[in-house]
């Protein structure tokens, strides 16, 4: 199941960067997952400084 992006979201980027199918995107509050495109990985949640990225 794809990862969830949570509240404590910094807008820092870093998933963005580190995700290798590029499913994370800039969204209103913070940045965002497409379930559709995550391969789930889990590239993104080592790379979040805040660990605001967990599995859904």
């Amino acid at each position: 199941m794809p990862r969830v992006i949570g509240d404590s979201c910094i807008s820092c980027g870093t998933c963005a960067s580190t995700c290798p199918v590029q499913a994370i995107s800039q969204g209103d509050a913070h940045y965002e997952i497409n379930p559709d495109t995550c391969i789930d990985c889990g590239a993104c949640e080592s790379g979040c400084p805040v660990g605001a990225i967990t599995e859904a």
